[in-house]
């Protein structure tokens, strides 16, 4: 067991984040976040409805996704949230591919016009992109297609979102918008051990209600501290095996993850290893 010190959840565990933003008790922190981030695109999202987050190929040899969040809104617009930990090979080509599973679901039998609606892939980075790291503005990444003869986009219906979290280095004083609030909390809320009087607005103040360790029931506080030690174990194993860039670290960091009951699907997606490699283990 671990001695909790904090006061609030870490929101890059599995636990935290689907505790705050995947539950249908706290949905509305997740609808005022995503009206934050998107909003002005979309317009106000009103309402949103949680889908499956395991998706599955077209036969049970294709490869399936997992997400961490997936929901819809009132217009049929697809979100796909995801918080990740930790650098990994190939992750904005693992992006792209879990973005192509609600497209092929919106097609239809018989006659069929081919309107899609809007997909939006987000991403909650605990890490920088490597070819970023010298760029310490720009955290926010918006991309869409863009037609590179005339700058304008080309379509807009599919848009990828990422946020480099370790950039945004605001301070309390310095927050201005409820956006930045939004991101100081994410990047900050376990390392808090008081309300900050810039934060006391309602949707923030029941996030806070919602994160405080100590009104946890002890069946919780066991899934949170498992979830962060699992949390920690994988950062530090595959910002590792990022860094080395060997077959070997992939490896020793599967091996490793697999003693700690991570999933089969987890692994493969984390080091690049296929489920019966890792099954030798």
């Amino acid at each position: 067991m671990l001695t909790l010190k904090e006061k609030y959840i870490n929101i890059f565990t599995d636990f935290g984040f689907k505790k705050l933003f995947g539950s249908e008790f706290n949905k509305h922190l997740l609808l005022d976040f995503l009206n934050e981030l998107i909003g002005r695109e979309t317009g106000v999202i009103k309402e949103l409805s949680f889908l499956s987050t395991e998706q599955l190929g077209r036969s049970r040899a294709d490869r399936k996704a997992i997400y961490d969040i997936y929901c819809e809104n009132e217009k049929g617009e697809k979100f796909i949230v995801e918080l990740q930990k930790a650098k990994q090979n190939y992750f904005k080509d693992r992006s792209i591919y879990y973005s192509t599973f609600p497209i092929q679901q919106q097609a239809e039998r018989g006659d069929w016009d081919f309107r899609l609606n809007a997909i939006y892939t987000i991403g909650i980075l605990d890490f920088v992109f490597d070819e970023g790291k010298d760029d310490k503005n720009v955290f926010h990444h918006e991309v869409k297609m863009i037609d590179t003869k005339t700058g304008k986009v080309f379509y807009d219906k599919l848009t990828y979102i990422y946020l480099e979290m370790p950039k945004f280095t605001k301070t309390e004083d310095e927050l201005e918008t409820h956006f930045d609030k939004w991101l100081y909390i994410l990047k900050n809320l376990h390392k808090l051990t008081n309300r900050p009087l810039k934060l006391q607005e309602l949707v923030f103040n029941q996030l806070f209600d919602a994160a405080e360790i100590a009104q946890m029931d002890d069946k919780e506080v066991m899934e949170y501290e498992e979830s962060l030690k699992v949390y920690r174990d994988l950062k530090n194993s595959l910002d590792t095996a990022y860094d080395e860039g060997k077959i070997e670290g992939k490896i020793e960091t599967a091996a490793r993850l697999k003693e700690l009951g991570v999933s089969m699907g987890m692994i493969a997606e984390a080091t690049g290893l296929s489920i019966d490699e890792i099954e030798k283990l």
